[in-house]
Order: structure tokens, then sequence, then C-alpha cells
């Protein structure tokens, strides 16, 4: 924000806040008498505090802060965050939905005049990342993906409707894959003498469950279904990043370090924030401003939030001990 803006904002809050103390004075000091003056003082000061803060509101919506909003993607994709069921997967971070919304906040917030999506994700789910994609490619201006840690998977699948893609040197950057995953438990059943039945019409019905073994047939379908998961992976990057769907193909799902990525065209350019701000400043034709946005959450949400990962710290060592991916419970599809 320029010199100029900062005096801008701070004239128009000082100016809206002085004219509701002006009028709290009147109304509770100037007219009432004795001992209304004496609360009149207190209602005063309040009304000043409402002022200030009313007034930085009116200002902010006349003089923006900020030219470009960031939103975070962090974590397991999710639909509804916190690991969306993933054991030892930290809960707190936004769902993919939380971050459609914020993206779409963005998008009507006239003041955005781009979008920086931070990504550090393993990937996840698949609709869930399409949704974001999906909304990343809807917003109406510059879109410029940045990548931290970890840019995998379905963080690239997000990154592929971005206009450009960015990671640090030491990014892990890649994984343009597609999985399916169970484990059978048809032994353990039957060593605890447990026998599993159900009823069910259509043949492929209960492929994929744990409790029996896959027949050939069901292995070729379920197999299918991550091909076809797959072909749809390549084909969308292919053309979310102007690349040929055979040089993508032949990076057989392998990750890459930041540096060689760009060096084969999966990322646009190679640096720290301060880069990445640089390249945003040419985008916008001006000095740019970012702000995150955050998911709105009252103080219900924040408690459970709060109580959630109290409970993930304490109970996470021990369910380390007996659970691994949460494949293992049924057949699973992630990018």
């Amino acid at each position: 924000m320029s010199g100029l803006e900062r005096v801008g904002r701070l004239g128009i809050g000082l100016g809206v806040a002085a004219a509701l103390a002006a009028v709290g004075w009147l109304a509770f000091v100037r007219v009432p008498s004795d001992i209304a003056e004496l609360l009149g003082v207190l209602l005063v000061v309040a009304t000043l505090g409402v002022g200030l803060k009313l007034g930085g509101s009116v200002a902010e919506s006349v003089v923006p802060g900020y030219n470009a909003a960031e939103v975070a993607v962090e974590g397991p994709i999710t639909r509804d965050g916190g690991g969306g069921g993933v054991p030892l997967s930290s809960p707190g971070a936004p769902g993919a939905d939380d971050v459609v919304e914020l993206i779409e906040r963005a998008d009507e917030d006239d003041s955005a005049e781009a979008l920086v999506l931070r990504l550090n994700t393993p990937g996840g789910a698949v609709v869930p990342s399409d949704d974001i994609r999906l909304a990343a490619k809807a917003f109406d201006g510059p879109t410029l993906a940045y990548a931290t840690d970890v840019c995998a998977s379905g963080g690239y699948w997000i990154a592929s409707g971005c206009d450009e893609l960015w990671a640090r040197e030491g990014s892990v950057v890649g994984s343009i894959g597609v999985r399916g995953s169970r484990v059978t438990a048809a032994e353990l059943l039957e060593r605890a003498g447990v026998e599993y039945e159900q009823l069910t019409a259509g043949e492929y019905k209960e492929a994929g469950v744990p409790f029996s073994d896959l027949e050939e047939d069901e292995r070729a379908y379920l197999q299918g279904i991550v091909d076809d998961y797959y072909d749809q992976f390549v084909e969308t990057v292919a053309e979310g990043r102007n690349a040929d769907p055979e040089a993508i193909r032949d990076t057989e799902a392998r990750v890459f370090l930041g540096r060689e990525a760009a060096e084969m065209g999966l990322v646009d350019g190679i640096g720290t924030r301060e880069d990445v701000e640089d390249r945003l400043s040419e985008l916008l034709d001006g000095e740019p401003s970012v702000t995150e946005l955050e998911p709105r959450t009252g103080v219900t949400e924040r408690i459970r939030g709060g109580a959630e990962r109290v409970a993930y710290a304490f109970g996470a060592g021990i369910a380390g001990r007996f659970v691994g991916d949460a494949s293992r419970f049924r057949f699973r599809f992630r990018f």
C-alpha cells in the first residue's frame, strides 16, 4: 500500500470516528444533566471505540489495503478438512469446500486483482482436488500458484488450473499419478472364526471390500477405474500447463525437486516469496499488497478446532501403533 493510500485510510477512519464521537457527546453529555453526564462520559468513550472500528471498515472499503488475495491449500486434500478420516492427519486444515469458498470470495472482491494459491500438500481425494482447481481456473484475474514444501499429486492437479506455478529449489513437485489401494482382512476373519456375508445386487457391488480376496475380473475392473482417472489427470495437466501429454506420462508419477521440475517445464519459476511478489508486480503493473484470506469461523468452531488439536496431540502416537493408511479399511482412489 502506498503512503498516499495510508494517509487516505487514516483520514477517513479518524473522520468517521470523530463524527460518531461528536454525536455521542451531544447525546450523552451535552443534553443530559448531572447523573446522566457522569454515565455519558463512559458512553462517549464506548461510542468512540465503535467509531474507530466502523471508520476503519469504511476506510478499507473506500481505499482498499490490498490488491491480491492469498489462499492456502495445506495438508491432505479432503472434502471437510482435518484429514478427512485419514489417520494421523493433523486436524484444523481447511477442507476443499472452505478453500473453494475463499477463492470465490476473492473473485467477488473488486480489490483482489490477482490470486496467489499457496500450496503445501501431498495430494488427496480426487473430486475435492478438482473443485479447487476449477475455482482457481474461474478466478477473474491472474492466478499464481506457489509451492512451498510439497506440491504433489492432487496439489499439482490444482496448480494446473493456475496461470503460473512457482516453487522453491527444494520443493517436491510432481507425482502425476493415481492410486487405488486396499488391505484384505479375509484371512484375519477366518482365523477369528468370523464369516462375512453381504447380500448385494450387481456383479461388482462388493468389488474392493476388505473382507474377501479380489477375483481377477474385480481386479481388472478396479484397475480400469484407476487408469481412467490417470488419463483424466494427464489430459487435465497437459491442457492446463500447455504441455505434451506424452511428456507428462513420461514422468511416470515421479517427484522432482524444484530446479529439475523447472527444467522439465513442470514449474514456471524458481524463487522465494519475494521473487513471487516481484512477479506479481509485473502481472499487476504495480506494487503488490497481498492479504491472506481465512475461513470465517465462530467461537464454537474455534473451540472445537482447539479440542481437536489437543486430542490429536495426545492420541496420534498411540493411534500410530495400530493404524496405517486409511485405504486398509476400504478401496480408495486418490491423487
